[in-house]
């Protein structure tokens, strides 16, 4: 019974296949990435969430250099030595998608992201599947309006919560997050599913993470991997 459980799992991870192709979602990014000064220019990535973004490890202690968007700031630099990448983090430890759609316009738009990452599901458990929801179209649509190209980020784990299971409060919101990717046509960074694939191969979820619901570098690292297929 637990082995067919396992086969399950799997199946739900592997069978959604996102709309949007991370091998050409960013092609016209790639191509100012290998410009050269003086045709260069600044290229803005911005970090949209709560405190995983933010770099929080052991709170109070952030680590910022260690988190994941500067980890894809690392790596991004090393494909692309003569991009100008500005990365700007626009995260708030505690925070939810209520909180960040009121501040978006003034805090995340007034940046002129070419790249918008979103990732607050992790503390949207508070608020409910449905009303998150609203959130994170307001923010998609206010994007889009924008010409913004959006990555959206399913949730890094909480220990309370068993990656094993299939329908955890998590799992759905990671399911919501699948379905609006598919529904804007916009990019998918699934975390959750990485982490679930970690587990599943026999991996030790403590080796990711720094403390309940923070991810550590190791854990960051994961996170990146999934969006720096989007470079390639």
């Amino acid at each position: 019974m637990k082995s067919l459980h396992l086969i399950l799992i799997s199946f739900v991870l592997f069978a959604f296949q996102p709309k949007v192709n991370p091998s050409d979602y960013l092609n016209d990014l790639k191509i100012e990435f290998q410009k050269k000064w003086p045709e260069n220019r600044t290229i803005n990535l911005v970090f949209h969430g709560h405190s995983v973004p933010a770099g929080y490890f052991k709170t109070p202690i952030v680590n910022t250099l260690q988190s994941y968007p500067y980890l894809v700031l690392k790596e991004l630099k090393a494909q692309y030595p003569y991009a100008m990448i500005n990365i700007i983090n626009t995260s708030i430890g505690g925070e939810d998608s209520k909180s960040g759609a009121q501040r978006f316009k003034s805090d995340v738009l007034i940046h002129k992201p070419d790249v918008l990452f979103i990732d607050y599901a992790l503390n949207d458990r508070r608020l409910g599947i449905d009303s998150a929801k609203v959130e994170w179209e307001s923010m998609i649509q206010m994007a889009l309006k924008a010409d913004i190209k959006i990555i959206l980020l399913t949730p890094s784990p909480d220990q309370k919560l068993d990656l094993k299971e299939v329908d955890t409060v998590l799992d759905q919101h990671a399911d919501q997050i699948r379905a609006l990717s598919e529904k804007y046509e916009v990019g998918l960074a699934d975390s959750y599913a990485l982490f679930k694939n970690e587990v599943i191969s026999g991996g030790d979820l403590l080796s990711l993470m720094s403390r309940g619901n923070h991810p550590n570098e190791k854990g960051h690292a994961l996170i990146a991997k999934g969006i720096l297929g989007y470079f390639k």
